[in-house]
């Protein structure tokens, strides 16, 4: 009797068990839906990473035609060492494949009389991460991190929290390298920037808040030491994302992918010692 009590129980709770993750799946894969089909959102996002506080921007994040955006963003994440800001905030860009940045006219160096200097994501992901951003895959997007939690290891329902003065469903999961499609690409590559930033870790833990109409409240990623959080405003109805003229533009990508490298060279040098 003992023996068979116990077996029920189990069962109950393996049932019990069995359904709360049907319930998670059914609610995530809403949200995912409704946010893929949207295509746009204005958003309110901010980066952590070790050796910088927190980056804020504000604006238009779109990922119909892959990721772009047009925010403006802290002048502390793109002036140069000892540059003196003219603004608290930059214009940035972000739309096939390449960053803008509204720097203002400069009177002398490699971006004398431009507006803009470009930087390609290839700098900042390498050759195969950058392509990760381009097509229907638009990886980065808030979409597309959310079809990534079909391959999470643990998703848990930590319940009921209020963000931004709206009741939200709580979720927590981690995604590992393998399970990341077509992202793994651009994470995890010491030799760029975002892989030297991230510290190349294994997975990615995120959060998401989920509100009452099946759209994504919050998102929270961590990806190795860096740690973004984004604060959706409004979905859809956005203004189509544009690059800036090209002659008003100055690139410097390959400036950028030069320093990079003496970078991790003298690092590289560090640890050897």
């Amino acid at each position: 009797m003992v023996t068979s009590a116990c077996g029920t129980e189990g069962a109950k709770t393996a049932a019990k068990a069995v359904d709360n993750g049907d319930m998670i799946v059914a609610a995530l894969a809403r949200a995912t839906d409704r946010t893929e089909n949207v295509g746009s959102a204005q958003v309110r996002m901010t980066t952590e990473t070790h050796r910088s506080g927190p980056i804020t921007l504000d604006g238009t994040y779109s990922w119909g035609q892959g990721l772009a955006f047009d925010v403006m963003m802290d002048t502390k994440a793109v002036r140069a060492p000892g540059e003196r800001p003219a603004a608290a905030k930059t214009h940035t860009v972000f739309v096939d494949g390449a960053y803008y940045y509204d720097i203002g006219p400069r009177p002398s160096g490699p971006l004398k009389g431009k507006e803009w200097m470009k930087i390609d994501a290839s700098a900042v992901f390498g050759d195969k991460g950058a392509q990760a951003f381009q097509g229907n895959s638009a990886a980065g997007s808030p979409a597309f991190a959310m079809k990534g939690l079909k391959y999470a290891n643990n998703v848990d329902d930590l319940g009921k929290e209020t963000v931004d003065g709206q009741s939200a469903a709580h979720y927590r999961a981690v995604v590992d390298k393998e399970h990341m499609g077509t992202f793994k690409k651009a994470y995890g590559d010491p030799n760029y920037l975002f892989g030297a930033m991230t510290g190349h870790g294994d997975s990615i833990t995120m959060d998401i808040w989920v509100g009452a109409k099946d759209f994504p409240v919050r998102m929270k990623q961590r990806f190795g030491r860096v740690t973004v959080t984004m604060d959706f405003e409004k979905f859809g109805a956005t203004a189509a994302i544009k690059a800036p003229p090209a002659a008003q533009t100055g690139d410097v990508t390959e400036q950028l992918k030069k320093a990079v490298a003496q970078q991790q060279s003298i690092e590289q040098g560090r640890t050897r010692r």
